[in-house]
């Protein structure tokens, strides 16, 4: 696998599903916790945090993850993990990446809305500059917070709608959450301009993906990975190529999934979906974009042309305009040509 982590390290890349405060670096998270130690259960101590990022299952991952979210206390917090995150994907070669940003989480916390806004507008304006990554914003309802946080969400992304929003989401916990609730939402903000991206069948079943397709008008489905359990919908997706973003690790880290060798990434490939790969929480699950394509790799079985394949699908699967498509396309068929084998 040395020459293939090579080969991986070197590929451009896109990443379409990875959060915001999720992706937080443990040196990021520990000065942060440093900052309101004694107020918050997070340890300050960067050794300290693999432990503590160990969950038992979602909803304790659910409960660790908005532990990490009270440390962002004011928009200069904002900005500094927005442009650390931004750094770290261009360490491994993203070109373009879609973050999922829950607004109402720092909202609901004090940040005004504009605040916020202007905060990840220029961070992601300078990383643009500092790293050569182009970041776009993917707003997401937290779903445990139900219809006052799906209100407020709709309120902000229409409201402020910042130059790098171009899609509308959907995360937290699938259990107890139905996706039909929040169908209004989606269709005001798609009535706008945005595109559907609602997490969906990582933690329940494929009717939970019928759910987000149907009510939600999905254009992409985050994780998606019960749609295993279901021919006529694998068969749906692939007739339509509705892609799904796939973050094998978080799977097994979040209780999804006991292991990756019980992933069901072979049989969604081998189904025809356009399949991305991508990190979800990389810190928070030990992990790297990288690291996701060699589990991808191991999975499926595949060299470098099956590794490029899976890059070109992400970008494929973008919301970026054709011309960047090709340009980003153009750069993935060059690396393969010249790339050592």
């Amino acid at each position: 696998m040395t020459d293939l982590s090579a080969f991986i390290a070197g590929l451009p890349k896109v990443e379409l599903h990875v959060h915001h405060v999720g992706s937080a670096s443990p040196r990021i998270v520990a000065e942060l916790a440093a900052r309101h130690e004694g107020r918050s259960p997070v340890p300050a101590d960067p050794e300290r945090l693999a432990d503590y990022f160990a969950f038992r299952d979602f909803a304790h991952f659910v409960e660790v993850y908005l532990s990490v979210v009270d440390l962002i206390r004011d928009p200069e917090d904002v900005w500094i993990l927005t442009h650390e995150v931004a750094r770290e994907l261009a360490r491994q070669q993203v070109r373009y990446a879609e973050l999922t940003v829950t607004p109402y989480s720092h909202v609901h916390r004090g940040i005004p809305a504009p605040a916020f806004c202007e905060a990840i507008e220029d961070a992601r304006k300078r990383a643009e500059a500092d790293f050569g990554i182009a970041l776009r914003w993917c707003f997401d309802i937290p779903g445990e917070a139900g219809l006052p946080a799906a209100e407020e969400t709709l309120r902000i992304a229409l409201d402020e709608r910042p130059d790098g929003l171009i899609s509308f989401g959907l995360g937290g916990p699938e259990i107890g959450v139905p996706r039909p609730q929040f169908k209004p939402y989606f269709d005001q903000v798609r009535a706008a301009g945005l595109r559907s991206v609602p997490h969906a069948g990582e933690t329940t079943g494929p009717e939970t993906v019928w759910d987000a397709l149907r009510e939600l008008g999905a254009e992409r489905i985050g994780h998606g990975i019960s749609a295993a359990l279901d021919p006529e919908l694998l068969t749906h997706l692939a007739e339509r190529q509705i892609a799904l973003e796939v973050c094998p690790t978080s799977n097994v880290r979040t209780r999804a999934v006991a292991t990756l060798d019980e992933h069901p990434l072979r049989q969604l490939v081998e189904a025809g979906l356009l399949v991305t790969i991508n990190s979800d929480d990389p810190p928070m699950f030990g992990t790297t974009l990288n690291d996701e394509y060699a589990v991808a790799a191991r999975l499926l079985g595949i060299g470098p042309d099956g590794l490029a394949a899976l890059a070109r699908a992400a970008v494929t699967a973008s919301f970026l305009e054709p011309v960047e498509k090709a340009r980003i396309s153009g750069e993935i068929d060059a690396y393969l040509a010249t790339a050592p084998r």
